[in-house]
Order: structure tokens, then C-alpha cells, then sequence
């Protein structure tokens, strides 16, 4: 259960000043909660045109898109954890989380990026964090827009425009030193900072989204060099692994929508062992995203997003003796709403579920030998600075956040989930963050 704890890392979604010192603008051009995970349509386009926009104009255009972020908080459990993670308590953590210098802007003419280098306050690593390296441009077809690129990236959805897939998907930072449900996609972080993919992507008229690519594991060596603590037997991708991702999107009046649909299809290698056969899986996400910003006063969202994973053990089934069926299914889904007032206060409810096929061995250490897991996400939201009109804008940012995780279920069960008479509550988790970017 420990290694459930670790494993789970925080995602926030960053948004970084880097905008503001090529532009001169403020960080709620592009992110509706002042600055954080939620784009605006501005957000987009400049992700979408590979992070070149600037105005060419203001003294701040001047300046290198570096920024940088401090992470820390506090996390409470319902009933402490089995046993503490190396360096913290079994409950009630102050954690100093991480650290995060920033390039996102112009590199050269129409090459731009976003790297992120993080240190990663609980687990004490130098660690390279979320990359997305484009190359891209805009022409005219008849009297239509036209914007096309490549990206380099190293987890499957960073270069993702919308937040409803998994890099950039609700919650926006989490606790590390909690439990956390055992069973996931592979979609959803399985693959995250441990490969690299190349996708080309187009979008026309501001409406049709098209994306394809694949994605490869990195070397052992190269995982170790960049703060990734691999080891040599860890499970790699058999030759590429195929991504693609379909998008709808309008904007009208102060309403926007988009509709889509993503997926990945990997062979993965357990071990790095040929020897033991492949696990195979075939991630299908449908997922949909509502904004209305209006005046910018009173902003509405609502995000879902649902992955379908089929899944064939030949490895774990035939060789490993890790899995109890040749065919398993997973299902996720995963939902929220929040209001933001003003871009200054901000109130956000998620809901999530995971099911999945029964297996006596792949969830052999839970009673019920099922993946499911069920519970909701209460936060509040506070941005003192931030907002465009705030002391030190655009160079000062600052949110504090109060985050709530309450389970209904936990790795197949209600209640003695594990067998040791814990339940599901027992994981219930009041997390306070504070989050600074300069």
C-alpha cells in the first residue's frame, strides 16, 4: 500500500509567467483561474502555435520565457497510512512537494517549447518533468485558418490542448503522501516521463483537431539521466505504441464546447524480459469540455472525460502467473465542475470511478479481487495574486488550495478492501496547498 502512496505523484497542470514575459500580458489571457490548469481559448491557441506568440512589442518580449514554482502542504487522512513513506509520518505531513524551473516560449523562429525540470521534494530527485517541443506554423485554406506542427513529448496527452485527458485532468495537484486507488490505464501515467513520442497534428478553421504519433520507452540510462529511477528490469513498450486524438471545439458568444476522442494501443514488455510473451492494451477515450467565460467575472466549467481499456495478458496469463484471465477489461471515468468568481475564488466538484473485470490473481491483495474504485473531489480555491490587476502582475502569482478526496469504494471494496479490516473511508484525505510561480 506504500508503494501506492509513492507512486502517485502530483499533475498540476502549469501555467507559468513564460507568457507574460514574451506577450506583456497578463497569465489570465490564457488560464481562467488566473493562472493553474484550466486554458481559455487564448491558452490554447498559444499551445496549439508552439508557445511562439508574442507581440513583439512590449519590454517584456525581451526577457527569456523562464519562470519558476514552489509547491507545499499539508495532508490529513481519515486513518493513517500502514506504515510512513521514508522521510514522513503515517499521518498529518507538512511536505515541502517539489520545485520547478520553466522554459515555455520561443526557441527559434517557428520552434517552440514547454520543459519543465522539477525537484521533487518527496522522493529527494532531479527529475526532468513534462516536455512538449513543437515545431509548427498557419497557412490559408481559401478563407480558412490552417495551423499544422509536430510535437515532441514525453508522456502520451502532454501536448493535449484540452484538460479533460490525463497529464492535465482534474485534480491539478494531489498528495503524494496519501493512499490512492491500485488500478489505472495505461493512458492515465503508465507511460508518463518514462517514453517519447512524436505526434503531427493539424486544426482547421478553428474546429477539427487531428492528431496521430507513437510513442517509444526511453533507455534505462537515458530514464537515469534525466532523474526517471528506473530500473533494468522495468517494463518497457515493444517497438511504438500508436496515439491519436480527434477534436471538435466552437466558441459562441461567451460559450464554448469541444468534443473528442483519444487513444493509445502499446505492447508492453513486463520486465524487459521478450521471453515472458507481451501484455497488450488498447486505451479508447471519449471525453467533452464546456466553458463559459463571459466577462471573465463569473466563469462556468464542466469537463468528462471516459477510457475504455482492453486489455490482453498474454505475459501475465501464460508465463507470469499474475493474472487469472487472458482478456480483462478497465473502465475510468472521470468528471468535475467548478465556478470561478472574479479569477480570484473558485469552487470545484469531481467525481471519478474505476471498474473492471474480476481477476483472482492481478487483484489478488484485494478481498473482493476487483479494480474498482469510486469517491469525489470537494475544493476551494484562493488567488490572491495572479489576476491582471494584481501587486506585481504578471511577475507574481500565488493560489492556495483546500482539496477534499472522500472514497465510497477503494480497490474493489466498501469496507476491509485489504483484508486488514481497513475500509474505504480509512483514505478519505484534506489536503492544503499552497502553489507560488515567478
Amino acid at each position: 500500500m506504500l508503494s501506492t502512496a509513492l507512486s502517485f505523484s502530483m499533475h498540476e497542470a502549469q501555467a507559468v509567467p513564460s507568457f507574460a514575459r514574451q506577450t506583456g500580458m497578463s497569465c489570465s489571457a490564457c488560464h481562467t483561474q488566473s493562472f493553474g490548469p484550466n486554458l481559455t481559448p487564448m491558452g490554447r491557441d498559444f499551445k496549439l502555435n508552439g508557445y511562439t506568440m508574442s507581440t513583439g512589442s512590449d519590454a517584456n518580449s525581451k526577457l527569456p520565457p523562464i519562470s519558476a514554482m514552489v509547491v507545499g502542504s499539508f495532508t490529513h487522512l481519515d486513518n493513517k497510512l500502514p506504515e510512513a513513506p521514508p522521510g514522513h509520518h503515517t499521518n498529518n505531513n507538512a511536505s515541502f512537494d517539489e520545485a520547478s524551473l520553466f522554459y515555455a516560449g520561443k526557441v527559434y523562429s517557428k520552434l517552440g517549447a514547454f520543459v519543465q525540470l522539477t525537484y521533487n521534494g518527496i522522493e529527494d530527485i532531479l527529475e526532468l518533468d513534462n516536455t512538449d517541443i513543437r515545431l509548427s506554423d498557419k497557412v490559408k485554406l481559401g478563407d480558412q485558418d490552417f495551423v499544422y506542427g509536430l510535437s515532441f513529448n514525453n508522456s502520451p496527452t502532454t501536448q493535449d490542448l484540452w484538460n479533460t485527458t490525463p497529464v492535465w485532468g482534474y485534480p491539478y495537484a494531489s498528495s503524494e503522501l496519501t493512499n490512492t486507488p491500485g488500478a489505472s490505464t495505461l493512458i492515465e501515467g503508465g507511460l508518463a516521463q518514462n517514453s517519447g513520442g512524436a505526434t503531427a497534428y493539424m486544426m482547421w478553421n478553428n474546429l477539427l483537431y487531428l492528431e496521430a504519433g507513437a510513442y517509444a520507452s526511453f533507455s534505462t540510462q537515458f530514464q537515469r539521466n534525466v532523474g526517471i529511477a528506473e530500473s533494468a528490469t522495468a517494463d518497457k513498450i515493444d517497438g511504438g505504441a500508436p496515439y491519436w486524438r480527434i477534436a471538435l471545439q466552437h466558441q459562441l458568444g461567451g460559450h464554448y464546447f469541444s468534443l473528442g476522442t483519444f487513444g493509445l494501443r502499446a505492447n508492453i514488455v513486463p520486465g524487459r524480459d521478450h521471453s515472458l510473451g507481451l501484455n497488450e492494451y488498447s486505451d479508447l477515450g471519449v471525453d467533452a469540455n464546456y466553458q463559459f467565460l463571459g466577462s471573465g467575472k463569473h466563469i462556468f466549467e464542466y469537463k468528462a472525460s471516459y477510457i475504455r481499456e482492453d486489455q490482453k495478458l498474454g505475459s501475465g496469463f501464460l508465463a507470469g502467473g499474475n493474472a487469472a484471465n487472458m482478456n480483462n477489461r478497465l473502465f475510468s471515468l472521470h468528471s468535475n465542475a467548478s465556478y470561478t468568481y472574479d479569477q480570484t475564488y473558485s469552487v470545484n466538484l469531481g467525481y471519478f470511478r474505476t471498474t473492471g473485470s474480476h481477476d483472482t490473481l492481478l487483484y489478488a491483495s484485494n478481498t473482493a479481487m476487483k479494480p474498482n474504485s469510486e469517491g469525489f473531489i470537494a475544493e476551494l480555491d484562493y488567488v490572491p495574486f495572479g489576476k491582471s490587476d494584481s501587486t506585481l502582475s504578471p511577475w507574481l502569482n500565488l493560489r492556495f488550495a483546500l482539496q477534499y478526496t472522500g472514497y465510497t469504494k477503494f480497490d474493489g471494496a466498501q469496507y476491509n478492501y485489504d483484508g486488514s479490516g481497513r475500509n474505504a473511508s480509512s483514505n478519505n484525505t484534506l489536503f492544503l496547498n499552497g502553489w507560488l510561480i515567478f
